[in-house]
């Protein structure tokens, strides 16, 4: 089986069209799963496709001050017939968390540990959930839209700059579409 479309409609086989909703935007296909499902529906992908499919990337998306707040993306790609695809949850705001993908791919524990330590998402099943970026006492994900910004003025001879919030402009949030896939 090959091709986004073909992956879709093997999720769709086994979840039913209630449990996965896809968007395609610019020739690149975005699947949502709810969190529960992400294990089941991965290794069903892994079984789906002609050779191996790798666990490209993993990050999140913070969507404050919306809800559910977090999105985890997992970036796919299928090496045998070539097909890239993108694998979503969301998460509320409130404690987020979702499984491990640890036992499908080893690799995915780096970049857990990361969206742990930027977003504040908690991994379950984790085999070494700390922090991998920041110091373990470091306060709060500053990767979070929430997160206070610190500044500290620079001061060179003859000079001081001024600070970000003197420079770049404050601006109101929109909310956001639906059916928008980037990020």
């Amino acid at each position: 089986m090959s091709g986004a479309a073909a992956l879709l409609d093997r999720l769709r086989e086994r979840f039913g069209d209630a449990a996965v909703e896809a968007v395609e935007f610019r020739g690149e296909t975005t699947v949502f799963v709810p969190a529960e499902l992400i294990l089941e529906a991965l290794g069903a992908l892994r079984e789906a496709v002609e050779g191996e499919l790798l666990l490209t990337d993993l990050t999140a998306v913070d969507r404050h001050p919306a809800e559910p707040r977090f999105e985890v993306v997992y970036l796919l790609t299928a090496l045998g017939a070539p097909v890239r695809i993108r694998m979503k949850v969301r998460l509320p705001g409130e404690l987020p968390s979702v499984a491990s993908v640890t036992p499908l791919w080893s690799g995915a524990n780096w970049l857990e540990r990361e969206v742990f330590d930027m977003f504040g998402v908690r991994f379950v099943g984790h085999p070494d959930p700390g922090r991998i970026l920041l110091p373990d006492d470091w306060e709060g994900h500053p990767l979070r839209k929430d997160y206070p910004l610190t500044e500290e003025p620079v001061e060179f001879v003859g000079h001081t700059p001024k600070v970000p919030s003197e420079i770049i402009p404050q601006v109101t949030p929109r909310p956001m579409r639906g059916g928008d896939a980037s990020g």
